[in-house]
């Protein structure tokens, strides 16, 4: 019997044979563009600020179809469902929208605010979160139906104003995090039970949060300030957690330059016991050792950092940048904290994100009309698509990390 397997397989290998491992790609890639049934392991979305969403694979870095309809995209995030068939969709004009991967296709629909800038969804897949600038606050919504559950409001009762709420993430045990730019505050929101939060509020965090993110692990979060130079960051595995003010002064004595864009804090960058953090109106990257949160070192850049994320194997950092600076790409590698890669790909870079393994980093080149895929260790170019003014790119591999 296996002499008979044996003689099957050299037979197969010499008349090369599609099952032979030189022809296994082009089989995939057959199978990608035929069958009606396919996993969602390798699925995600590319928002084109036009009001559509490519859906895209990243086995054979190809489109596999466009939803369009979605409303105001100009400024859009998502996430996924815990099977990773669905995306949730929030964008500018306050929508949010459930779209089926598989079929390509708006499940479900909901304008719930003025202008919503991101979500999450919570950590058991059941309650999907909109953070809102206006009119401010929070609402949960059911991930299957998209009912409204509750809502979290943020208007001041003295002023008579309410807080856009920024750096929406979700941690473990059902709870939401997120900052309020105008109050200067950082509130945990704990849905066990959905239709009536427990809010936690931690008060004088410092002056203008611009954005925040989650820990990879559930246990910091950390908000930008953008009214002073430094962090606030919340222990969440202390017994009463409380806000440490962390990095602050690392502007002092250094030339700022004017912000044209504001940084972001949405990709999560530790590596090595160490954080890579964009430092507003400088061109440097901040690093900081996660055991005691001081700063061990600053790396020049090409310009202002807008996004500084970490690969998923952590051994590098990628870095896109502010006008007038937005054409370009830097690669820091982590054992030796230098930057050993700098390319100008496209313009306007204004987000990238990289496949579940690290071997590759897709680019949206919002002002070409197209994203770029480039292999992360070569940083050749393997594959152009079409894009209608990309933006942000989010693969379905973030179902499963916290605090996306």
């Amino acid at each position: 019997m296996k002499n008979t397997i044996l003689a099957g397989t050299l037979a197969a290998m010499l008349a090369g044979c599609s099952a032979c491992p030189v022809n296994d790609f082009p089989a995939k890639e057959a199978a990608i563009e035929s069958s009606p049934q396919r996993g969602t392991g390798d699925l995600g979305i590319v928002i084109e600020r036009t009001g559509s969403v490519l859906i895209v694979e990243n086995s054979g870095d190809t489109v596999l179809g466009r939803v369009e309809n979605m409303g105001d995209l100009s400024h859009a995030a998502a996430v996924f469902s815990r099977d990773q068939k669905y995306a949730y969709v929030f964008g500018r004009d306050g929508a949010v929208t459930k779209v089926d991967l598989l079929t390509q296709k708006i499940d479900k629909r909901v304008v719930q605010a003025g202008n919503s800038i991101g979500g999450a969804i919570s950590a058991d897949g059941r309650i999907v979160a909109a953070q809102n600038y206006a009119p401010g606050g929070v609402k949960f919504f059911d991930a299957d139906t998209l009912e409204l559950l509750s809502e979290v409001s943020t208007l001041d009762e003295k002023t008579g104003k309410a807080s856009k709420v920024v750096g929406l993430a979700d941690f473990p045990g059902n709870r939401f995090i997120f900052s309020l730019f105008e109050a200067g505050e950082i509130w945990e929101a704990d849905v066990s039970d959905p239709r009536k939060p427990i809010v936690t509020k931690h008060k004088q965090i410092g002056k203008q949060p611009y954005d925040g993110l989650g820990g990879g692990n559930g246990r910091y979060y950390i908000a930008g300030l953008f009214g002073e130079d430094g962090l606030a960051m919340l222990d969440l595995w202390k017994p009463t957690p409380k806000v440490q003010r962390i990095l602050g002064g690392y502007a002092h004595d250094q030339n700022t330059v004017p912000i044209y864009k504001m940084p972001h804090l949405r990709g999560w960058s530790i590596s090595d016991g160490k954080a890579f953090l964009p430092a507003i109106g400088l061109s440097q990257v901040l690093v900081a050792d996660v055991r005691n949160w001081q700063q061990t070192d600053r790396i020049s850049v090409a310009g202002q950092p807008v996004f500084v994320m970490a690969s998923p194997d952590a051994r590098q950092v990628w870095v896109n940048f502010a006008f007038p600076d937005n054409g370009k790409v830097q690669v820091i590698d982590v054992p030796s904290m230098k930057v050993v890669h700098s390319m100008e790909p496209c313009k306007g870079v204004l987000h990238f994100e990289f496949a579940p393994r690290s071997e590759e980093v897709w680019l949206s080149c919002r002002d070409d009309h197209k994203v770029q895929v480039y292999d992360t260790q070569t940083f050749r170019l393997k594959a152009e698509l079409k894009a209608d003014s990309p933006s942000g790119i989010f693969f379905t591999n973030r179902a499963a990390r916290i605090g996306m």
